[in-house]
C-alpha cells in the first residue's frame, strides 16, 4: 500500500498506551465489583482459579514435550531415502525444532482457595469418569414459560422510522458505551443473564447494544450447531443490521453539509480503489492537525462510522454462521455477506486513515477496535479457506493476508475495549480448531501462541467457560488428554444455572467423549454419547452410531448391533441433499451401517469403527505412545482376521468347483484398516513403516467402492509421510493429488486440511513440484542424438511411494 510496510500499517493502528492503561485498571475494577445490580452474589466477586491452574499445567506439559522418536531402525535406512524421494533437495533445517520459550518466567503458582470454595483436582491428574447429567425428557415437566423467555434472545417491536441520528462526540460515546463494556465482561465471566439485561437496555435504539445480543445468539449457535439456533441468531443480527442502517439513514438525511459530501466521496473512493490487490483497503493521504484547522477539513461523524462498523460486524457474524453450514448455498451467502461487511469496514477504514494522528479526536476507541477486529477476522477467515470454497465464495479483488489478520486482532485485543474478548476467541479458534484439522504440520507452530492468548485472557477473565473450553482444546494439542478433559469439566461446572448451561454442557460433553475415545475409555465414551443421543444434541444418528462403535470396542457386539440398527431411522430426510457437516456425517454413518447390514453384520470383526472415526478427525496426533501402540495392535488383529477369512474362502475354492461362496472382496475393509495403520505410524514418527501400507491403498484405489474417501485420505497421509522424511516438495505433490478428488465423504474437511498444510509449506518456502521440475530440467543434460528424452523421476506422485520391500 503505497510502499508502506506491514509493520508501519499495523503500528499506525495501535491505540495509544495512555488510553489503554486506564482501561485495564477499569477492567480490573469491574471484575472485582461485579455488576451494578443489587442481586450480585458474593461468590462472583472472587475470581476462580481453574483457568490459571489449567494454563500452568499446560505450560509444564509443553515445556516437557518432545516429538515422538522414530524407531532406531530408521537410522539404518538412510540409503533408501529414494523410496519417497524424487529429486526433492529441499531440507528445512529448522522444521524439527521450534522456538524455545522461557516458561519459568510465565509459570504462575495457584494460590490456595478459601475454605468455603470447592478445590478442583490437581491439573494433570486423571479426572474421574465424567457422566453428563441427564436432563428431563420431552415427556417430563417442561420448564416454565418465564424461564424460557428469560433465556430467549430476540429483537422485536423496533420501529425503524423512529430511529434518530447519533450525534454524540467520541468521548461522550465512550461514556455512554460503558454499560456495553460491562456487559461484555459479564458475558465472558459467565454472568450471562446480567450481560443480557445490560444489552437489552438500549438494544431497540442502539446498534452496538443490539449487536451484543446478536453476539450472544451467535455464540449459542456456534456451540449448538443447531439449525434453529443458527436461524435465530441470523434473525437477531439482521434486525441489528437494519437498526444500524436506519441510524445511518437518519444521520445522512438530516445533515446536508460537507461531512455528508465527504461520506459519499469516501464510498466512491472505496469503489474506485478496492479493486487493487492490497491486503488493506485503499488509504487516502492523512491530514495533519494544522491542515484540519487551516482548510477546515471535516470528517464523517462518529455516529455514522460507529453504525457502519456495527452493520459490518453483523454481516461478518452471519457469514461465519453460513460458512459453518458447509453447504454450497451457505458458501455463496457467506461470500455475499463478507463483501457487504468489507464494504462498510473499508469506508470506515478510509475515513480513519484520513484523520491521521488526530483520529482520537474524531472517532471513539470502540469503533477503531471494531475496524481492527473486523478486517483482521475477514483476513483470517478467507486465508483458511481452500480453493474449492473460495471459488464458490468468489474473489474480493484483494489477497487475504493471514499475518495481517493476526496483527490486527492482537491490536484489538491489546486495546482492552468491547471487542477484545471476541478477538481473543477468534485467535484461539484459529490456533486450536484449525490446527486440529492439520496437527501433523501446525501443532508446533501454534500451541505456544494459543497458550500466550490464554494467559492474556486469564488475567481479565479468570473463570470464563469460553476460555476454559479453548484451554481444553489447547491441552489436547499438547497431548495432555487428562488436562483437556479436566478443562472441559471445569467449563461445565462453572456454567451451571446460567443462560448457556445446556449449550456448554453438550459441547464440552462431546469433547470429553472424544477424549475418552482417544484414551480407549470406551465405557466412559459410550455413556456420554448415549446421553447426547437422548438429549437430541446435534445429530442423534451420529451419537447412536458412536455409542454402538464404543460398545463394539468393549466386546459387547450384540448391544452394538442393536445400536447400529437404530441409525437408519434416525437419519433425517434432508441429509440426502444437504451438504452440511451433520448431513455429511449422517450419510457416512448410514453407509457404514448399510454395509454391515448387507453382510448380516458378519464382517464387523474386520472393521474398527471407533478408530476409523478417530482417523478421520486426525485424532492420533493427540495420543501418547502407549495409546498409539495399543491402537496399532487392534488394527493388526483386524487385518489378521481378514487374512484368516480370505484363507478360508480360498480354501473352499480349492475343493469345490464354482462354489456358491463368492471370491473374497475385502478391499474396503483392508484399505480402511491400512489407512488407520499408516496414520498411527505417522503419528508415532515411524514414517517408513507407513510406506508399504499407503502403496497398497494407492495400488488398489479403484477397487474401493464403498469407502471412496480412503483414497484421497491416503494421499494426504502420503504427504505427511514425505513431510516427516523431510521431502517437502514431494509432500506437496501428494497433497495436490488428494485435492483433485471430488464427491467423497469429508471432502471439504480434507480440502481445509490440505489448504492449511500447503499454506504452511508456502510460508516455509517449499518449492512447488512444477518449480522443482523446471529447475531440474535446466540442470539435466540435453537429450541424446536419437531424440529420446531423458527419463524423469517424477512421472506420478504415487511412484515415489514404492517401498523396497515390494
Amino acid at each position: 500500500m503505497n510502499g508502506t510496510s506491514l509493520e508501519d500499517q499495523v503500528a499506525k493502528l495501535q491505540v495509544s498506551e495512555s488510553v489503554a492503561e486506564p482501561t485495564r485498571q477499569a477492567m480490573a475494577d469491574d471484575i472485582s465489583t461485579g455488576s451494578e445490580s443489587s442481586d450480585e452474589h458474593n461468590d462472583d466477586n472472587v475470581p476462580r482459579q481453574e483457568l490459571e491452574m489449567v494454563i500452568s499445567a499446560l505450560q509444564t506439559t509443553v515445556s516437557k514435550a518432545t516429538p515422538p522418536a522414530a524407531p532406531s531402525n530408521d537410522e539404518h535406512h538412510n540409503h533408501s531415502a529414494d523410496e519417497l524421494h524424487s529429486g526433492d533437495d529441499f531440507h528445512e533445517s529448522s522444521s524439527s525444532t521450534s522456538s524455545e520459550y522461557d516458561y519459568s518466567q510465565q509459570q504462575q503458582q495457584a494460590t490456595a482457595l478459601k475454605g468455603d470454595e470447592i478445590v478442583p483436582p490437581t491439573p494433570g491428574s486423571p479426572p474421574p469418569n465424567f457422566e453428563p447429567p441427564t436432563r428431563p425428557s420431552a415427556d417430563d415437566d417442561m420448564p416454565d414459560v418465564e424461564s424460557f423467555s428469560a433465556n430467549l434472545i430476540a429483537l422485536h417491536d423496533i420501529n425503524l422510522k423512529e430511529i434518530t441520528a447519533n450525534n454524540l462526540s467520541p468521548r461522550e460515546q465512550e461514556k455512554k458505551d460503558e454499560p456495553v463494556l460491562r456487559a461484555m465482561r459479564h458475558l465472558f465471566n459467565n454472568r450471562f443473564m446480567k450481560a443480557k439485561r445490560l444489552f437489552e437496555r438500549e438494544a431497540k435504539t442502539d446498534p452496538l447494544s443490539a449487536l451484543g445480543l446478536g453476539s450472544m445468539a451467535f455464540l449459542k449457535a456456534v456451540m449448538t450447531a443447531d439449525d434453529e439456533a443458527t436461524d435465530r441468531a441470523i434473525e437477531v443480527l439482521m434486525v441489528t443490521y437494519s437498526l444500524a442502517n436506519a441510524q445511518i439513514d437518519a444521520a445522512t438525511k438530516k445533515n446536508v453539509g460537507d461531512s455528508v459530501v465527504q461520506y459519499f466521496a469516501s464510498y466512491y473512493n472505496y469503489i474506485k480503489y478496492s479493486r487493487g490487490n492490497s491486503a488493506l483497503p485503499a488509504s487516502p493521504k492523512p491530514a495533519t492537525r494544522d491542515a484540519i484547522k487551516k482548510n477546515k477539513i471535516t470528517f464523517v461523524p462518529n455516529g455514522i462510522l460507529r453504525a457502519h462498523v456495527a452493520k459490518a460486524e453483523c454481516c461478518l457474524q452471519i457469514a461465519i454462521l453460513q460458512l459453518l453450514q458447509e453447504s454450497v448455498v451457505g458458501y455463496i451467502k457467506c461470500g455475499l455477506n463478507l463483501r457487504r461487511a468489507y464494504t462498510s469496514y473499508s469506508l470506515v477504514w478510509q475515513e480513519y486513515k484520513r484523520m491521521g494522528q488526530t483520529y482520537n479526536d474524531f472517532v471513539d476507541q470502540d469503533t477503531v477496535s471494531g475496524i481492527q477486529f473486523g478486517i483482521g477476522t475477514v483476513h483470517l477467515v478467507l486465508s483458511s479457506l481452500p480453493q474449492k470454497v473460495l471459488r464458490v465464495v468468489s474473489a474480493f479483488g484483494w489477497k487475504a493476508d493471514k499475518h495481517l489478520g493476526f496483527a490486527l486482532l492482537k491490536l484489538c485485543l491489546e486495546g482492552r475495549r468491547i471487542r477484545s474478548p471476541t478477538a481473543s476467541l477468534m485467535l484461539l479458534a484459529y490456533y486450536t480448531v484449525l490446527t486440529s484439522l492439520c496437527p501433523q504440520i501446525l501443532t508446533t507452530e501454534y500451541t505456544q501462541p494459543a497458550i500466550e492468548t490464554l494467559l492474556d485472557a486469564q488475567r481479565t477473565y479468570p473463570n470464563s467457560a469460553f476460555f476454559l473450553y479453548f484451554a481444553g482444546r489447547t491441552s489436547r494439542l499438547a497431548r495432555n488428554l487428562s488436562l483437556s478433559t479436566q478443562s472441559f469439566m471445569y467449563a461445565i461446572e462453572i456454567s451451571k444455572n446460567e443462560w448457556a448451561e445446556v449449550e456448554v454442557l453438550h459441547l464440552c460433553s462431546y469433547e470429553i467423549g472424544f477424549n475418552y475415545m482417544m484414551q480407549h475409555n470406551w465405557e466412559g465414551a459410550s455413556k456420554i454419547f448415549e446421553t447426547l443421543y437422548k438429549e437430541r444434541y446435534w445429530s442423534p444418528a451420529i451419537f447412536r452410531y458412536l455409542h454402538g462403535a464404543c460398545l463394539d470396542m468393549m466386546g459387547q457386539r450384540t448391544e452394538a448391533i442393536l445400536a447400529f440398527a437404530e441409525v437408519p431411522e434416525l437419519v433425517t430426510s434432508k441429509s440426502a441433499s444437504s451438504s452440511s457437516t451433520a448431513a455429511m456425517m449422517e450419510r457416512y454413518v448410514l453407509r457404514k451401517v448399510n454395509a454391515y447390514q448387507a453382510t448380516g453384520y458378519q464382517d464387523m470383526d474386520m472393521n474398527l469403527c471407533a478408530l476409523e472415526y478417530l482417523c478421520i478427525f486426525n485424532a492420533f496426533d493427540f495420543m501418547d505412545q502407549t495409546l498409539l501402540e495399543r491402537s496399532l495392535a487392534l488394527a493388526d488383529a483386524a487385518l489378521n482376521r481378514i487374512l484368516e477369512a480370505e484363507r478360508m474362502e480360498y480354501g473352499i475354492r480349492t475343493r469345490e468347483l464354482l462354489p456358491e461362496t463368492p471370491p473374497p472382496q475385502y478391499y474396503d475393509q483392508r484399505g480402511t484398516l491400512l489407512l488407520i495403520k499408516a496414520s498411527l505410524q505417522n503419528a508415532m514418527g515411524r514414517y517408513r513403516d507407513a510406506i508399504i501400507h499407503l502403496n497398497w491403498i494407492i495400488d488398489h484405489k479403484d477397487k474401493l467402492t464403498n469407502d471412496k474417501w480412503v483414497a484421497p485420505f491416503a494421499f494426504w497421509e502420503a504427504g505427511v509421510t514425505s513431510w516427516g522424511l523431510d521431502h517437502k516438495t514431494r509432500a506437496r505433490s501428494f497433497w495436490e493429488t488428494a485435492s483433485k478428488y471430488t464427491k467423497f465423504d469429508f471432502e471439504y474437511r480434507l480440502a481445509m486440511t490440505i489448504n492449511l498444510a500447503m499454506t504452511r509449506a508456502d510460508e516455509l518456502g517449499v518449492p512447488k513440484p512444477e518449480q522443482r521440475k523446471k529447475s531440474k530440467a535446466k540442470a539435466d543434460p540435453p537429450p541424446s542424438s536419437s531424440g529420446t528424452p531423458s527419463p524423469t523421476v517424477e512421472e506420478k506422485p504415487e511412484e515415489s511411494l514404492r517401498s523396497s520391500t515390494d
